[in-house]
């Protein structure tokens, strides 16, 4: 029989200790509830929930069932002190200031928290003899992007023309050399993580294409793009939160072999433009409109973006398993739910795991 792609999660994680950073943010807490959901015993490390705006992690209470520290990654003390008291196997690090256009207003916090967080979250491994595997997450944008019509691969140089995606290329510099400096002789096996444009129920972060287009629906209002031509890697959250998974288990299991740096984005077609996944959304909720408006003065933003995650697939035999126009349709009916029952999210998120969980089982590994 072929091994499915989930590679039987449930049973490997169940009573492995974990430590997250960034768990009360929209991917960490997406992250956290499946970890429980399969057994792991999850410690999260991150700010409080933001008070002007719904939260996944309060509204779906994610943190019931775990052990929640409220803890800034700047702070490397009390980051280190968390992971020793903790005592993880497996560390997989989220916290991240993730805004580009909050990273122009605030770029110093920006590399504070990216940059010097990935730092201090790896001292803080390399001082925890317990841990044996940490996967340090980034993002698509880390690299020198070109402007042309090319997947990028993990051994392409790093970049980042704003302060956002510069902090990750830095935060992916740091993790390549602490871990050629500090973990080549440890027991730990370091990996860096790049996942596409994220879409899924429980994002209500400002500036996201989807976040904007459920926050307009329910408002009755269009919502504003200024660069529909734009083209990014989406996908489901939880196609690449399985990488990550993979990868953890991967790296107790073998160790240095699979250290260094992982592509995890979704099938190649599904790098498309802005207004594609607008007029996507908009067919799924016919209340999703959208206005088009250039800005001049608009911050800079990459005209394509996409990521090739073949050696994903060859050696972690890790594929995406939710097309775009599924992914819309499961994240569209996630905040409709919610819209009617504020109460439901606990469920949806339960019910959307358990969903993916079934067409992992159905798709055989490359």
């Amino acid at each position: 029989m072929a091994r499915t792609v989930n590679h039987e999660l449930a049973g490997w994680y169940r009573g492995k200790r974990v430590f997250l950073t960034g768990h009360t943010g929209f991917v960490g807490a997406w992250l956290t509830a499946w970890l429980k959901s399969i057994g792991a015993h999850v410690v999260g490390y991150a700010l409080a929930p933001p008070e002007d705006r719904p939260s996944l992690f309060d509204v779906a209470q994610i943190g019931d069932g775990m052990e929640s520290v409220i803890g800034d990654v700047r702070d490397g003390p009390a980051l280190g002190a968390a992971v020793r008291a903790a005592q993880p196997e497996i560390v997989f690090h989220l916290a991240a200031q993730s805004l580009v256009r909050r990273s122009y207003r605030a770029p110093a916090e920006t590399y504070e928290t990216n940059v010097m967080g990935t730092v201090h979250l790896l001292e803080a491994a390399r001082d925890a003899p317990t841990v044996r595997a940490v996967v340090v997450v980034t993002s698509d944008k880390c690299y020198e992007n070109r402007g042309i019509d090319h997947a990028y691969r993990e051994d392409e140089p790093m970049g980042g023309h704003d302060p956002y995606s510069s902090s990750k290329g830095c935060a992916e510099l740091v993790t390549s050399a602490m871990r050629r400096s500090f973990f080549s002789d440890s027991p730990a096996a370091v990996a860096s993580a790049r996942a596409g444009n994220i879409i899924g129920g429980g994002d209500w972060a400002e500036g996201r294409l989807v976040p904007d287009l459920m926050r307009g629906a329910t408002a009755g209002r269009p919502t504003v793009v200024r660069h529909p031509e734009g083209i990014r890697p989406w996908q489901f959250v939880l196609d690449p939160l399985r990488g990550y998974l993979v990868l953890g288990r991967a790296l107790v299991e073998q160790g240095d072999p699979l250290a260094g740096a992982w592509n995890f984005g979704p099938m190649p077609g599904d790098a498309v433009s802005v207004a594609e996944v607008a007029a996507v959304v908009h067919a799924a909720w016919d209340r999703a409109t959208v206005r088009f408006e250039s800005d001049p003065a608009a911050a800079h933003e990459a005209a394509v973006l996409k990521l090739d995650s073949h050696k994903a697939r060859a050696r972690l035999g890790w594929q995406p398993v939710v097309p775009l126009p599924t992914a819309v349709e499961l994240t569209v009916n996630w905040y409709r739910s919610f819209d009617e029952d504020a109460k439901s999210a606990a469920g949806l998120v339960a019910g959307q795991l358990r969903d993916y969980e079934t067409r992992c089982r159905a798709v055989p590994a490359t």
